[in-house]
């Protein structure tokens, strides 16, 4: 019985530890979904995110359908702080649009980046910071499991960024070209019983006469220790596009430093509608050091052992006996 105390005491600990620490010892990705965690990947991280996924959309009034794959990848990196994080981010995409209006069906065959963005992203504020003062309960599982009420105060980080698009893209808009700016509130709850919720407030290609406003939320919940699943809902708003995405999928955390990944994404109208199948995988190379955190002993430490070394010579001069008596 005692040795069941202790692994459940031990268990609660890495928990807490792994919850409130911005570097986390397993990996932390924004996959599944799209949206961005509020918290960095952790100094000298670098992380790789990738997936694949299918096209499918027909938009009944004009009466076309598009059918093809794409590929999306972030590559993410701790800088400098562990409340800091660069990363360079992308979606490709390939498809046939076909046009059926005709008496012969048209075929138009694109492939370019729907998105390409340099960015990076700092943690402002996190109500996690002195998570050690509300220490966990070691003799009650359901008391470290009922909901807490400062679990409601969210992380919160800021992202800026900058788009690279070519011109003549047929995934942007007509005036959409070059640099232009991204910026976004990222913010994420975590509650007790493995619930996470992050929030994305996004304004994309800033400047242009097209420039979309966005919004994700994430929840997710983790049943087992490799095991989490997730819904999402995403919404577009702007002049040459707008649309409500919904997303369901989950992942696997095969090891400590690679997870795997799958959803589908919808939504509920015709102009177009949009049925997608995604896979990826999460992969880090952790070269993670925790700093060494001084708190006022080291200084006196050092004093003391100077004392000794000191007292130590002092000893050997006195005995020293230059007439060998």
């Amino acid at each position: 019985m005692q040795r069941l105390q202790s692994i459940f005491t031990l268990l609660i600990i890495l928990t807490y530890s792994t919850v409130y620490a911005q570097y986390t010892e397993v990996i932390n990705s924004n996959r599944p979904g799209l949206s961005e965690s509020a918290f960095s990947v952790g100094t000298n991280v670098v992380q790789f995110e990738a997936g694949a996924f299918t096209v499918k959309e027909e938009h009944t009034p004009l009466n076309y359908e598009v059918s093809g794959f794409g590929l999306d990848f972030a590559v993410r990196y701790g800088l400098l702080f562990e409340q800091l994080e660069v990363q360079l981010d992308g979606v490709y995409q390939n498809d046939t649009q076909t046009f059926n209006s005709g008496a012969v069906p048209f075929e138009d065959k694109r492939a370019n980046f729907r998105n390409l963005t340099l960015g990076a992203k700092y943690l402002v504020y996190d109500p996690y910071k002195n998570a050690e003062e509300a220490k966990p309960n070691l003799y009650s599982y359901h008391a470290n499991r009922k909901f807490q009420w400062k679990s409601l105060i969210p992380a919160v980080a800021v992202y800026v960024g900058a788009n690279f698009d070519t011109e003549n893209n047929p995934y942007t808009a007509p005036d959409v070209e070059g640099i232009s700016p991204k910026v976004m509130i990222a913010t994420q709850n975590n509650f007790n019983g493995g619930w996470v919720f992050v929030m994305n407030l996004i304004k994309d290609r800033i400047g242009s006469d097209f420039s979309d406003f966005q919004y994700i939320f994430t929840l997710t919940h983790s049943f087992t220790q490799q095991w989490v699943v997730f819904g999402e809902a995403q919404g577009i708003s702007s002049d040459f596009y707008a649309d409500n995405i919904f997303r369901l999928g989950g992942a696997y955390l095969w090891s400590k430093d690679f997870q795997l990944d799958a959803n589908i994404a919808f939504n509920t109208k015709d102009t177009p509608s949009v049925f997608n199948i995604a896979f990826g995988a999460s992969y880090r190379l952790d070269f993670h050091k925790d700093k060494k955190i001084d708190n006022g002993n080291s200084a006196k430490e050092e004093g003391k052992r100077k004392k000794r070394r000191n007292k130590n010579k002092k000893k050997k001069a006195d005995d020293f006996d230059p007439d060998g008596i």
